[in-house]
């Protein structure tokens, strides 16, 4: 499921961003940056968790920022950090209990990922045009980019067969594809509020160091994801651009 909603999120992205960059003309009037902390959670899909899990949300926090650069499209930089974690006794099989691969590795994985991110927003309303402040100013939007970050994990089994082999810690540095869906929406022409739901899809198997371990035990074919949901605030600032014809001749605005 997470991999089909991943792929129609990035198919959707990319059609949309590459038609508003060719079609979209930019926004001469007036363009618009906002400066935004964000918290939330952040979770794991691996070995340990093969299934997006609530219960292994961790406390996450976001700082961004965001520019418009025409009406639907917004680029977004931010840093994001936090917690990882996940238990084989937390999947459920198909009769309610742990599974039996689950009882036999009694696997656990905790740790820290830090994030920076580049994404491109496309809004699907005119989030930017606020010269009707008697109207609600919402937009939704999806946006899609390139994630390096860096993840310290570490993971244990309780089987005492498996820990030389399962017990490990360290870190990595990677390169994720964010994709995923929002709503931001403007309180006054200053302050906005918006929620968020996204996934990265990571080119490593290694978030919790089993991707090398007996492929009886592990599906060495399936590589790591994490996520990270949320809610944030930020606040607008306003540059009001000169057109075209009063920069080459400034004497039109005496």
């Amino acid at each position: 499921m997470p991999k089909t909603w991943f792929s129609s999120v990035l198919l959707a992205g990319l059609v949309l961003a590459g038609s508003s960059f060719l079609g979209a003309a930019p926004a001469w009037a007036q363009s618009t940056s906002e400066l935004g902390i964000g918290l939330g959670g952040t979770n794991y899909k691996g070995e340990i968790s093969p299934q997006y899990q609530f219960q292994n949300n961790r406390p996450a926090i976001t700082v961004f920022y965001r520019r418009d650069i025409s009406a639907p499209i917004t680029l977004r930089g931010g840093l994001t950090v936090g917690g990882l974690r996940a238990r084989d006794s937390n999947v459920e099989g198909a009769n309610g209990g742990v599974p039996p691969l689950q009882s036999y590795r009694q696997a656990s994985m905790r740790g820290t990922v830090v994030e920076l991110s580049g994404v491109v927003e496309y809004n699907f309303l005119d989030y930017h045009d606020r010269h009707d402040q008697s109207r609600v100013h919402l937009s939704p939007y999806l946006f899609i980019g390139l994630a390096p970050y860096f993840a310290h994990t570490t993971t244990e089994s309780q089987n005492q067969a498996l820990q030389p082999d399962f017990n490990r810690k360290g870190g990595q540095f990677s390169v994720a594809i964010p994709a995923g869906a929002g709503i931001k929406v403007a309180l006054s022409p200053r302050w906005n509020v918006g929620a968020e739901i996204g996934a990265r899809k990571t080119f490593s198997d290694q978030l919790d160091h089993l991707g090398d371990q007996d492929p009886l035990l592990v599906n060495p074919h399936d590589k790591d994801w994490y996520y990270y949901n949320g809610i944030s605030v930020s606040y607008t600032f306003y540059k009001i651009n000169c057109p075209p014809p009063y920069k080459r001749n400034k004497g039109l605005l005496k």
